[in-house]
Parts: structure tokens; sequence; C-alpha cells
């Protein structure tokens, strides 16, 4: 089941070959698939070994996520003739998108030069975890390992506590997130020249990339930041606070915010305290004002001060379980959990994140049995049966 070519969706007219594993590579093809592109993701046939098991179950929660609205063909890479069809499907496809090490790709002929020359219009988006080249080119990439080397972790957590990693896989999705702008901009950049090209993130830059205003702290002001628990890094009174029946976020930013948030809580007299009456100086006080801000949010239940709080336009909320999210009415009406269309039992999913106009990227289908599309893909490719048959007899799909 493929995206018709009249379908609203904007990337309708696109096939994307997905030769992704585990977590950043599918979190790419997944904003293509979901916006229309006719994704093939490429397995390896159970009989030449299958791919290990990465990913999880294939009916889980995780694997279903991570590949749904995909077609499913399996392909053996590392025979010749799996590599010829491979090359059959690389001139009639518009993107490749892969995760393997740097030598890897060599080794399988699905490297750019080999790519380029069997289609000069290919746009080829390789996701690693530390880059295609340089010292750590054949390091295996893993989240945690990019978060720690990315400097994430040594920002995370309470100030006298040990690193901590956040509680998502965030350097992959990050590097899946870029992956995708990438490929989109050079479907843009292939409109004006004619020409494909190849496309490269990685964990470690994705991880580096988003430490963003920490990172700029050290860049400009040789500033290294380190753990503040909760509290916000540069703004004061931001924080999870205790209330009498729970914690809420407060997040008090500028000086005008700060004095509205005084006023609410019924403490006027810290908006002009000469040791808060400005940014700086509340930063510098900071364990100060925390502790009377705590006291006095204590009082009172969280939900009386989200509402008294937010009348004010004074940033607050709760602290949810996902539960709770995924319970919450805004979430509810932003559309967040999505059901799965077709014809299969139940199934709810995560939603898009972005609104484009009218336009609705439904979960089509979920995760297609591995393999099931093979014969047709390969008969759109003007393969017939006999010579399909032979592939499968030897093993290649």
């Amino acid at each position: 089941m493929s995206v018709s070519a009249d379908s609203p969706l904007p990337l309708a007219p696109y096939t994307v070959l997905d030769l992704t594993r585990v977590r950043a590579g599918p979190t790419a093809v997944r904003q293509l698939a979901d916006w229309g592109a006719d994704v093939i993701k490429i397995e390896m046939p159970d009989a030449a070994g299958g791919d290990g098991g990465l990913g999880g179950p294939r009916d889980g929660p995780d694997f279903q996520n991570l590949h749904r609205n995909k077609r499913s063909m399996t392909l053996n890479l590392k025979q010749p003739e799996g590599r010829q069809v491979m090359a059959d499907l690389v001139r009639q496809a518009d993107v490749v998108v892969e995760n393997y090490r740097a030598d890897v790709k060599e080794r399988l002929g699905i490297d750019w030069p080999a790519l380029e020359a069997i289609n000069p219009r290919i746009i080829l988006a390789s996701i690693s975890g530390f880059g295609q080249d340089g010292p750590y080119r054949k390091r295996p990439g893993v989240d945690q390992i990019a978060q720690g080397m990315g400097g994430l972790m040594s920002i995370t957590g309470d100030p006298d506590g040990p690193p901590m990693r956040v509680g998502i896989p965030i350097a992959d999705l990050t590097a899946g997130l870029l992956a995708a702008q990438a490929i989109l901009m050079a479907l843009i950049g292939r409109g004006q020249t004619g020409k494909g090209q190849w496309v490269r993130t990685s964990l470690l830059q994705a991880q580096t990339f988003m430490l963003d205003f920490q990172a700029a702290r050290w860049l400009v002001e040789d500033e290294v930041a380190g753990r503040v628990g909760n509290e916000h890094p540069t703004s004061v009174p931001t924080n999870a606070y205790a209330t009498a029946d729970g914690h809420i976020n407060v997040a008090a930013v500028g000086d005008t915010i700060y004095r509205r948030f005084c006023e609410c809580i019924g403490a006027p007299e810290l908006a002009d305290d000469p040791d808060y009456v400005s940014g700086g100086r509340r930063y510098r006080n900071r364990a100060a004002l925390n502790d009377r801000v705590a006291a006095i949010l204590k009082t009172r239940s969280s939900a009386d001060w989200i509402e008294v709080l937010n009348a004010a336009g004074v940033p607050c909320g709760p602290i949810n379980g996902i539960d709770q999210t995924f319970a919450d009415p805004q979430v509810r009406h932003l559309g967040m959990a999505r059901r799965v269309e077709d014809d299969g039992p139940d199934l709810t999913l995560v939603g898009q994140p972005i609104q484009m106009g009218d336009l609705d990227p439904a979960l089509r289908h979920r995760i297609a049995p591995k393999g099931e599309h093979t014969n047709d893909i390969l008969a759109g490719l003007g393969y017939d049966a006999d010579r399909i048959a032979a592939l499968r007899a030897d093993g290649i799909i």
C-alpha cells in the first residue's frame, strides 16, 4: 500500500529507500513517510540471518511507532544479485537513507560514489554515530554515549549528583529530525540544479548542536555550565516547586513577569528587594530567592497555583506522567494520539507535531509483515514472475 500520486500530502511524488535500523534513521524516514513519501523499508531476509532483532519486537509499540506508513521488502545486500536489485531500485528512487557505519556502506555498495554513478539525481542521507570521517568514524554510535560526549549529561541532574542522561534518546531523535530536514533541503536543491547530493549528520553533531545557548556560553564567554537540577541555568526563579499536593513548574522570566509573579503569590516585597530587583541580582542570589518562593508555593494546591499564575500571564504548568499528558485536554485537541486507519486491530500511535494548512498526515497503515510488498515492488521494476521466484529461491529476497 503506497500513497497515491494524487495525494495532497507534499512528499507523495517521492520514493524513499529505507535502509535504516534502531532509531535515528527510522526517525528521519518516519517524517518522510507520514508526509506522504512512498517509503520502501528494505530488510534482510530471514534466511540470510535477518536484522538481529534490532529495534525490539516487530509488533511492539516502539517498532510500530517508528515504522508506520512504510512498505516492506526483503533484500540481501551482501550478495551481488542483491546489490544489482538495489541498483535497479536506486534508478527509480529519489532518496536513500542509511545509518550504517561509514565502512559498512562501502562494502555493501551503497556509498555516495556508487549511488551517484547509478542515479545522479539520487539523494543519499547518512546518519552515523560520530561522522563519516575523522578519528571516530568507525566507532559504533549509541545515544547515551553521544549524550555524554556531547556535553548533555554534564548539565543534567542535581548539582551534587552524578551526571544524568535525559529520559528520551535525544541524540538519536534529533539526528533523525535533522536528517529529514537535510533531505527536504536537498530535494529543493535538486529542483534547482537537477543534481542529487550526499547529506550527512551524526549523533555527536546533533547533540553538540542541541547544547544551543549552553554551548554559546562557553564559545563566547568561556563559561562552562554545570548541573542545576530543575532550575533554569540563567533565569531565576524558574524551577519545579513543591505545592501542598504535588509539584508544578513555574517560569517567572524577565522583570515584568517576575513582578506579576510576586504579586500573585502575595509577596510584592520580593519584586523591590534590592537582592532580587534585576535578573542579574536574582541569578546571584538564586538560592535564597528559591527558598522564599518554595516556602510560599507549598501553602496551596497545584491546581490553585496553575489557575492563578496562568491567569496573570505567568507561565506555570503541571508535571504530568505520560498517561496524564495524553489525557490533557490540549494534547487531545492537538491530536497527538492518532489511530492507525488500516483494517487491522485498533492501534494508536504518536501523531505528527506539525500542522500544514488543512493537510492531515494520517497514520495510513501499521508496519507491514516483513517482505509483504517484495513481489509488488520488483514487478514495478519490470521483474517477471520467474525472475522473482529465482531470487527468492537463491535467498536474495
